[in-house]
């Protein structure tokens, strides 16, 4: 399959997309840290790479927790990652009014997980034109996804992917079902697997979502032995001191082992299908 974000075009047939940076914009330091050295990296491993973090985090545990710096400066950060290091940039829109803004600037972008269903903003990213990545709801089967492309196909963009990051299982809990990436597949779009989200314990710090990010190997290694087109991986220089998802995220001097076995598996997965 083929994506296309704004100077990246991969096939991922080839090798498999990338979607990393850190959860939330905290400062220009932590992200142009962050950027500097996925771009050395994904130029190191032949990865295409798109650099994520978001302005906003809207979905919070907490009216207190850290959510980011908005959108208007947000954007303008993101504009400067673009420009400094030549990578494409995504976040996330959470209402219709930031689709425009958002759009305008970005090369890709994400639609959270608990908005996955909202009908209105499905059809308000798609009518961008833009590639527009979906996270699938922790609510939902796998199937259900035909609901979410169906929306977003009705525009006549086509340029959708499906993200996976886990499903609610329990209190504060998430579990991968590893069929979900075939039947996702099946519908003939691009599935990317959050691996760091998919790692999370939502809510489970009280005012503020646990994780398990030592789990984040094995995890990723069987999504890609499944077939899947991307990895979604969410990364920071000092995950302990993050203000927002540090449990679940991956310290920055850990992503480059983790890519090579992205890159290795990927390769072995495609020419040895099952």
């Amino acid at each position: 399959m083929k994506i296309i974000a704004g100077n990246i075009q991969a096939d991922t047939d080839r090798l498999p997309l990338i979607i990393a940076g850190p959860c939330v914009i905290e400062s220009e330091d932590v992200v142009f840290e962050t950027a500097h050295r996925l771009r050395d990296l994904a130029i190191e491993l032949g990865l295409p790479l798109v650099f994520k973090s978001s302005f906003d985090k809207a979905n919070r545990t907490s009216v207190a927790s850290f959510r980011g710096p908005g959108i208007e400066k947000g954007l303008r950060v993101l504009a400067d990652v673009r420009s400094r290091y030549g990578l494409p940039v995504i976040s996330d829109v959470h209402a219709v009014d930031e689709i425009a803004p958002a759009a305008d600037m970005l090369d890709m972008l994400q639609l959270p997980a608990f908005l996955c269903r909202q009908t209105d903003l499905i059809v308000a990213a798609a009518r961008t034109s833009k590639p527009v990545n979906v996270k699938k709801g922790q609510f939902l089967a796998p199937w259900d996804v035909i609901n979410i492309i169906e929306k977003f196909h009705s525009t006549g963009n086509k340029n959708i992917l499906l993200t996976e990051r886990g499903t609610s299982f329990g209190y504060n809990n998430l579990v991968v079902d590893f069929r979900a990436f075939p039947i996702m597949r099946s519908f003939g779009v691009p599935v990317v697997f959050d691996v760091t989200h998919s790692l999370q314990l939502p809510g489970g710090q009280g005012a503020c979502s646990g994780g398990q990010r030592e789990f984040a190997g094995p995890l990723l290694k069987a999504a890609v032995a499944a077939g899947i087109d991307g990895i979604f991986m969410e990364v920071h220089p000092d995950p302990d001191r993050a203000l927002c998802d540090g449990p679940n995220m991956i310290p920055l001097d850990q992503v480059r082992s983790l890519l090579m076995a992205v890159a290795a598996l990927h390769t072995c997965s495609r020419e040895h299908p099952v």
